[in-house]
């Protein structure tokens, strides 16, 4: 079976005052590299970026599947974003915010020398999609040609934001990775039905060994900035999102699930009629976010980006 290599990029912290030596502040993002030629020159690559609390080993499925199905060389590259997975963490936890996120996947895409650019994103990732690909000004290597939305719009439904904010942070202590799987599982019923065995290697990368136990992979401070979200800042937000979405030329899939409490039907209508029009697709029975595990997800962004 293939398997991805673990890899670093060095990403200066902007928001940072230089030190001694005039240079910012550094951190490292990893990110997992489906790159079965071993071509650093790779022509396709697809970038696949996850949600809020999660990691890039969400997407082995998938990329095993289009590596599977590609008729030309690809390669699949699943960045840990900062305060996750084998990333550092941040001092300053108001930083885990989306603009730094996008700097980061700046220098991330400056060292893959992509001729082809894809971007797949799940809720936070897709928000960080919307940022690289709707500003045209900004130093891509290249544009990014196809572009999904995974359960992600301008619009980011206020009770959504409540509802995650009640479970973010807490990272838990588990005895094992199959009860930490357990208790995710009942946060998480919204991602859709899953195989016991499906949900239990989505859930093994989400933990890290602790003495005598496991808990949850990520920094909890990446919920500060979240906890600090008021109202009216998530309305501004949405705003600036929608200017960014409008300005979006890249082909864009919407995928949606059909019971989503983040994405509604109002705001995913409207984005295929504004902007770059997505073709949206829906899966009954799922909530937020599709997992892009069950086939049906899978086939339909492997049909998008490599027809």
């Amino acid at each position: 079976m293939i398997e991805p290599t673990l890899n670093y990029v060095s990403c200066p912290e902007t928001w940072s005052a230089p030190g001694a030596d005039g240079a910012l502040p550094q951190h490292r993002m990893a990110y997992w590299d489906w790159n079965p030629s071993g071509d650093p020159h790779c022509p396709h690559v697809v970038v696949c970026v996850h949600g809020l609390s999660r990691q890039g080993r969400d997407f082995d499925t998938l990329a095993r599947s289009l590596l599977a199905r590609a008729t030309q060389p690809l390669r699949v590259v699943c960045p840990d974003v900062v305060g996750r997975g084998q990333s550092d963490w941040l001092t300053d936890p108001m930083a885990y915010q989306i603009p730094h996120y996008a700097a980061d996947m700046l220098a991330l895409l400056q060292q893959l020398q992509a001729t082809a650019l894809d971007w797949v994103g799940t809720s936070m990732g897709g928000l960080i999609g919307m940022v690289l690909a709707g500003q045209p000004g900004l130093p891509l290597p290249r544009p990014v040609r196809r572009l999904v939305l995974n359960d992600v719009g301008p619009n980011v439904q206020w009770q959504a934001i409540q509802r995650i904010g009640q479970y973010l942070g807490d990272t838990g202590y588990f005895e094992s990775v199959q009860a930490a799987a357990d208790a995710m599982w009942l946060s998480s019923t919204t991602f859709g039905p899953h195989t016991p065995a499906q949900w239990l290697a989505l859930s093994q990368p989400m933990v890290k060994p602790v003495a005598g136990g496991f808990t949850l992979h990520y920094d909890p401070a990446i919920a500060k900035p979240f906890a600090a979200l008021t109202r009216e800042d998530a309305a501004q937000g949405d705003a600036l999102l929608w200017q960014l979405y409008d300005q979006i030329t890249a082909q864009t899939l919407l995928l949606r699930g059909a019971v989503s409490d983040l994405l509604t039907p109002h705001t995913a209508q409207e984005m295929t009629q504004r902007g770059p029009k997505a073709w949206m697709v829906e899966f009954p029975g799922v909530g937020h976010a599709p997992t892009l595990v069950a086939q049906d997800q899978v086939d339909a962004v492997a049909s998008f980006l490599l027809a």
